[in-house]
């Protein structure tokens, strides 16, 4: 199955050696965003609350720039710092998502790239 790897220029840069979106078989995955903003490739300051928001806003933008939208996600994966952040992230996250409620799993982790506490994946699907 052939795959198409995307970097959006709404996207914050890779910090890795990965693609920032994937696409196969009428799916794109995206992978984990962090609370970085595109223009500054810094973190937005202020805790889990204004990161939550720039994930949201970022993985909204890369799928504007892909032709989808918030709609068009069927599966998130949301890695928590600290599972106290849970009703915050929860409420933020509903906020963008709306009624289209893809599945989901939230975990606590030990650590998150560049120290933010939050990061967000998501599978879209064309």
């Amino acid at each position: 199955m052939p795959k198409t790897t995307h970097q959006p220029p709404s996207a914050p840069p890779a910090v890795g050696p990965y693609s920032v979106a994937t696409e196969a078989a009428g799916f794109v995955f995206l992978s984990g965003q962090v609370g970085l903003d595109p223009a500054t490739k810094a973190v937005v300051a202020g805790g889990v609350e204004p990161e939550c928001h720039q994930v949201m806003k970022n993985i909204g933008a890369i799928l504007g720039d892909l032709g989808l939208g918030y709609e068009d996600i069927v599966k998130t994966t949301i890695f928590l710092a600290d599972m106290a952040d849970y009703p915050k992230v929860n409420e933020i996250y509903g906020g963008y998502v709306g009624d289209a409620k893809p599945a989901r799993s939230t975990v606590q982790v030990a650590g998150l790239p560049l120290g933010v506490q939050v990061e967000i994946e998501v599978v879209a699907a064309r």
